[in-house]
């Protein structure tokens, strides 16, 4: 075999080994995706409205203020009432999505529980899932798949970067720097838990150019109930921070204040930014937080 023939060889198998790899995890975190997103049933039906189109949505009665250039005559005629032929909406918007990938998102108290980072990239992808079949543009900053498009193509792209797990993940996540789509709307999936002025100011472009959406801190039960007590090692996802303690209970309460502080900062920037702010917890259902952020989102297209 020559150099050029074994070469080939070794790129084959590691090409397969990868594509076995993400094969092996894309199929079940779609299709997770598509059954908590078919689970709250919405699809494009729910997003109706009148708009720019060229597709009939319905009639109404006309009202004080309509043209009569807008009157359906036709239909008027078989009532004694004037009747307005609407259009649906039509104009495709462009929702941007982050997922922390931090190696802080792979935390959970439970192990037989799911990690932040997977119901992070669970409701990422359903939502996304919701957004396509409603005929909007979706977009994963920070990845290959940031390009605003819609379509099954752009959903398995998501699915697929989603899927896989990027080298050099710092310890905390902030959100990525790239620019939103001005008028557009955006999600944003995290435990917001680094550093305050690369998250906050971060949170704080976001929102420029016209841009809302939604902050969605995802937090796991021990990193609110605070259950430790006696000798306990605290330490970093990454180990970059490490904290010893013979009386762990005794921090309890200067925790949980620190917690409601940096909660507070968000909701607060939330407020200031015209952002909607959602805090989720792993242990809850995945299908309660997804109809609310469809809602919210649905709400602002």
């Amino acid at each position: 075999m020559s150099k050029a023939q074994a070469d080939i060889a070794h790129d084959a198998i590691w090409l397969r080994r990868d594509a076995e790899k993400v094969g092996g995890a894309l199929p079940p975190l779609l299709a997770s995706a598509e059954r908590l997103a078919a689970s709250v049933a919405m699809g494009g039906h729910g997003r109706k409205r009148a708009g720019t189109g060229e597709t009939f949505w319905q009639y109404r009665r006309a009202m004080p203020g309509d043209v009569m250039t807008a009157v359906d005559w036709r239909r008027s005629a078989r009532s004694d009432k004037l009747y307005i032929r609407e259009m649906e909406w039509e104009a495709a918007q462009t929702v941007s999505l982050w997922a922390d990938d931090a190696l802080a998102m792979d935390y959970k108290s439970d192990p037989s529980g799911r990690s932040k980072a997977d119901r992070a990239k669970l409701l990422t992808l359903a939502l996304s899932v919701l957004l396509v079949k409603a005929g909007e543009r979706v977009a994963l900053l920070g990845t290959d798949a940031a390009q605003p498009r819609s379509g099954e193509t752009q959903l398995r792209r998501m699915a697929m970067t989603l899927a896989q797990e990027r080298e050099d993940r710092p310890d905390y996540g902030a959100p990525p720097q790239e620019r939103i789509t001005p008028g557009g709307r955006a999600v944003f999936f995290s435990d917001f838990m680094g550093p305050k002025d690369e998250i906050f100011d971060g949170l704080a472009r976001a929102a420029e150019h016209n841009v809302s959406g939604v902050f969605v801190q995802i937090v796991d039960e021990a990193e609110e109930a605070f259950p430790f007590d006696g000798r306990v090692i605290f330490e970093s996802m990454a180990g970059v921070v490490q904290f010893e303690t013979q009386r762990a209970k005794a921090l309890k309460e200067a925790y949980l204040d620190r917690l409601a502080e940096r909660r507070a900062i968000l909701q607060d920037t939330a407020r200031r930014t015209g952002w909607q702010c959602l805090i989720h917890r792993t242990s809850q259902s995945p299908r309660q937080a997804l109809l609310w952020l469809y809602g919210a989102i649905g709400g602002q297209i």
